[in-house]
């Protein structure tokens, strides 16, 4: 058991140098999980496609990404870990520029599948390689490093494609892919081992769960599409989503029952009987939650209401950023020093506070605001994301280090596909039920309707319109100012609900078995 040994094995290289090389790969792939969201306008444009054909683009990679990340445990065993994290970091930056000379959308679709294929192996086999690299007491700090790169990189990824695509051209987002991968490569090749417990199956003891591994791949796949879709499609009024729903449910239902009672499972669906790593599984699906969430409803917010460009909109979100590169490696150095149930729920009430503070946003809320409200926000994200992942593997065999990184990372990017279908369809739903309720009082009996329409139409009046022109306009001035308020009521239910969720973790915490300080167990 991890902790239990002081003289286990550690890489001849300096840690510290294995987890810079591993990180700055996945650091690449988290990127482009965003990097291409503002570029679809341009991407559309330019390949002669529909906007709504062009989210393909999108929803591809992520369908391909979340199949293989619970199966790279299974792969890394079979192959070596050190192999399969090098195949998928070459095959991520061939496909990225085989991505940017996409002459098609059909084509660029099925290159960023590929891509897909190669992110999703990157983020578990860096957490497995820093859970082996790292002793338990330095595990916080290695986790703190690749916390940065997770959370930091959606943050930057849209303001980086709107940069690169006004002043370039969209392929260059798959591009600059390129010169990362080649150095992650060579760093990789040089520095990385496997440890000697990783016993690789022999191909005569080699037995594939064939019926496993094509529905996971069918359920997760379908609901990656249905996650994605769905607001746009209506959801159950479509019969595309609803046919999926039911594919994926029916599913991955099947896959629970298959795998649990498989002799060699794709997935280690037994890691659950460990509540601490459930727990942590539970939490880190939220974190992605409010995360992406959050990432995807503030420059929303900020474009469309307060009339922000999208540079000025990231430069709102990049404090945040940088105050959690500051803090997760304090977050890191408390762990070695405290048991991390303590930090997570300083993180909880912290990063439910902010959500709630931003429940006091309005039309007029200026530049700072947002932006301290997006700080308090990193502070609680920072205080999470490390302790979740340390408590995770506190109470786990090394060598199930693989398939637990897997499905710790699956539940972050599922968790992630579910925050952005619910804060999308819950904005769309309440703006619309605000705007009914308001709406309702915009009668010709209502007096302060009748007070202002004719004190906008004498204003209009007075710039030069007819009487008919100038009632018109001032009814459309009136409808906007309902439409924008309604939305803001619908911005606030949002932050509402992430904050409740938020809170509502915090009694998982206490089903967690204690940690001694540094991550590793306090019992044998």
């Amino acid at each position: 058991m991890d902790g239990a040994k002081p003289n286990e094995w550690r890489p001849p290289i300096n840690p510290w140098v294995i987890a810079l090389a591993v990180t700055l790969a996945t650091f690449m792939e988290v990127l482009d999980t965003s990097i291409a969201n503002v570029a679809l306008p341009h991407i559309a444009g330019s390949l002669s496609a529909g906007t709504d054909e062009s989210t393909w683009v999108l929803t591809s990679y992520l369908v391909s990404n979340a199949i293989v990340l619970p199966l790279s445990g299974w792969i890394s065993s079979i192959i070596g870990r050190k192999r399969f994290y090098m195949g998928c970091v070459a095959l991520f930056t061939v496909s990225s520029f085989l991505c940017g000379l996409a002459p098609n959308l059909a084509t660029l679709i099925f290159f960023r599948i590929l891509q897909g294929v190669g992110g999703g192996g990157l983020q578990p086999s860096e957490q497995a390689i820093l859970a082996d690299t790292f002793p338990p007491a330095k595990r916080g700090m290695a986790f703190a490093v690749y916390g940065v790169a997770v959370v930091m990189a959606p943050a930057i990824g849209p303001t980086l494609g709107g940069w690169i695509t006004d002043n370039y051209t969209w392929r260059w987002i798959f591009f600059i892919n390129i010169p990362v991968g080649i150095l992650s490569l060579l760093l990789t090749s040089r520095l990385i081992q496997d440890p000697p417990y990783l016993k690789l199956k022999k191909l005569s003891e080699l037995k594939v769960d064939y019926v496993g591994l094509g529905f996971v791949a069918l359920g997760l796949g379908a609901l990656q599409i249905v996650l994605d879709k769905g607001q746009r499609d209506d959801w159950f009024e479509s019969h595309f989503i609803v046919a999926l729903s039911v594919i994926a449910a029916a599913s991955l239902i099947f896959v629970a029952f298959w795998e649990w009672h498989h002799k060699d499972p794709v997935i280690d669906l037994h890691l659950f009987r460990e509540r601490t790593f459930t727990a942590a599984n539970v939490m880190m699906f939220m974190l992605g939650f409010a995360l992406l969430g959050s990432t995807l409803l503030l420059p929303l917010f900020m474009q469309t209401l307060l009339g922000y460009t999208a540079e000025r909109a990231g430069m709102a979100l990049s404090p945040g950023g940088f105050a959690i590169m500051l803090l997760m490696p304090l977050v890191g150095f408390l762990l070695g020093r405290m048991d991390a149930r303590r930090l997570m729920v300083f993180g909880l009430v912290v990063l439910s506070f902010s959500l709630f503070h931003m429940t006091n946003f309005d039309l007029n809320v200026d530049f700072s605001t947002v932006i301290w409200a997006r700080v308090i926000q990193a502070v609680g994200m920072a205080f999470l994301f490390v302790p979740i992942n340390t408590a995770a593997y506190a109470y786990l065999p090394r060598e199930k280090n693989n398939a637990a990184s897997g499905l710790m990372n699956l539940g972050r990017n599922i968790g992630g596909s579910v925050g952005i279908s619910v804060v999308t369809t819950m904005l769309d739903r309440r703006a619309q039920h605000h705007l009914n309720q308001m709406s309702s009082h915009l009668t010709p009996a209502d007096p302060n309707f009748q007070s202002t329409l004719q004190h906008l139409t004498a204003a209009m009046q007075a710039k030069g319109f007819s009487a008919a022109d100038a009632t018109q306009r001032a009814y459309a001035l009136i409808q906007g100012t309902t439409q924008r308020q309604a939305t803001m009521l619908a911005y606030i239910d949002n932050f509402w609900m992430l904050g409740i969720a938020i809170l509502a973790m915090i009694p998982l915490v206490f089903l967690m078995k204690k940690t001694k300080p540094g991550g590793s167990m306090s019992v044998h």
